[in-house]
């Protein structure tokens, strides 16, 4: 899959300067609009290292309420953490309905990093595909929106960008030797990516590789693609507004139905007591 990605792919100035503020605007509507819609939004950030993540998550919150998102940067698990199933940690972090939850690596770190540095066993690893799945296919379930991205960059392109962050006094703390480490084992990490994009790829929750050379490009396709999913949600909730019982929509469209079915079982009950002489307290 990756071999097929053109990162050649630019976006001049003038249309970009056309475009993203319209696309940074109808984000922020659209924060709104799922939370009046008490839609939870679910945004899974994955990628190489320098590939502009963090600049991308920094552009997307810049203009969001934050009072309903929180932003989850990636770590290794705690003590407690430890103690629970691996998932435990990602799922007490999923948003509250309405609200927005993104994370800086996320659960997929158990297929990539774990895997490559080969911090768990390759059973464990194996096995997390079908759990992995097993979640977001939940998450589908409970009409949630599950965006997934992965910024994807070349082998030349990462190691260009970290010696320029190393040459930058105010950047060059970003750079670790693991990194390095990184950049060397890249076909080693393009097996494990082309393993996830392929074993968790699906037609309710696919992958969004997003061409990353070019900054303007890149977070326009990561903006327009987050847009579209959760303009498609937000149609879904209104036109079957039923289909999450919990919420306030739900409740509103079944009143005239739950209305009906009190009133017919307090006929029913009315009927059985009067056929038995029983009186009904209220009557």
């Amino acid at each position: 899959m990756l071999e097929a990605v053109d990162l050649s792919r630019t976006l001049s100035r003038t249309e970009y300067q056309r475009v993203f503020p319209a696309l940074q605007e109808r984000l922020r509507q659209l924060q709104y609009a799922l939370k009046d819609a008490e839609v939870p939004t679910v945004i899974l950030f994955e990628g190489w290292d320098a590939a502009g993540k963090g600049s991308v998550i920094q552009r997307l919150t810049e203009r969001l309420d934050p009072r309903a998102f929180r932003a989850w940067p990636g770590a290794p698990p705690s003590e407690l953490e430890h103690r629970y199933h691996w998932l435990w940690r990602y799922e007490v972090r999923l948003p509250e309905d309405g609200h927005m939850a993104l994370f800086d690596h996320s659960w997929y770190g158990r297929v990539l990093v774990e895997r490559v540095e080969k911090l768990v066993k390759k059973k464990v690893w194996r096995r997390a595909y079908d759990q992995i799945n097993e979640l977001e296919s939940w998450l589908i379930d409970d009409a949630q929106v599950v965006v997934k991205l992965f910024l994807h960059i070349s082998r030349k392109e990462q190691r260009r960008r970290l010696e320029r962050m190393e040459r930058d006094r105010a950047e060059r703390w970003k750079v670790q030797s693991e990194d390095w480490r990184r950049n060397r084992r890249y076909d080693r990490w393009v097996e494990a990516i082309e393993d996830m994009l392929e074993r968790t790829h699906t037609a309710a929750c696919p992958w969004t590789v997003v061409e990353a050379t070019d900054a303007r490009w890149t977070r326009v396709k990561v903006f327009q693609t987050i847009v579209d999913r959760m303009e498609e949600a937000l149609r879904r909730r209104r036109e079957s507004p039923a289909t999450v019982s919990r919420t306030q929509a739900a409740r509103e469209a079944t009143r005239d139905d739950r209305e009906q079915r009190e009133r017919q079982e307090q006929e029913l009950v009315r009927s059985v007591a009067a056929a038995a002489g029983l009186p009904l307290e209220g009557d």
